[in-house]
């Protein structure tokens, strides 16, 4: 069975006041339940319908998921979290998994050994430059 992930209590502090709230149709219960499961699929690559009951109805999790996302709350609650925070020197992005074609296997063509596209292959994590989240409070 998969781990649930629970918001703490300071993270959804952070995120409650941004939830959407007076918008018409059935009164919603519990936005932290239906958060804490679209952060479960996306940190664990499981689909939509395959949320644990633990969150709610799968199809509610996603289509809160998305009309968030369709309305920008997504964005929005990123560059606020971000400009909240001090804004780091510079990230690491680490491709661990990269899928290619099936005939990028073959050794037929281009005369490279395979000791050398071992040594290509080998994966580095790469700096990446921090793009700065807007620090207005303009919002």
């Amino acid at each position: 069975m998969a781990r649930l992930f629970r918001l703490s209590d300071e993270a959804w502090a952070l995120l409650d006041p941004h939830m959407p709230r007076g918008r018409p149709g059935k009164p919603r219960v519990d936005d932290r339940r239906a958060v804490s499961g679209t952060l479960h699929v996306l940190t664990t690559g499981c689909r939509w319908r395959g949320v644990p009951p633990d969150y709610g109805p799968a199809t509610a999790v996603y289509n809160r998921c998305d009309r968030r996302s369709q309305r920008g709350l997504w964005q929005c609650l990123f560059e606020r979290v971000a400009a909240s925070g001090e804004a780091p020197t510079e990230l690491l992005l680490d491709s661990t998994h990269v899928e290619a074609h099936r005939s990028a296997a073959s050794g037929k063509r281009g005369g490279v050994d395979a000791s050398a596209r071992a040594a290509a292959a080998r994966l580095r994590p790469i700096p990446w430059p921090m793009v700065a989240a807007d620090r207005s409070r303009s919002r």
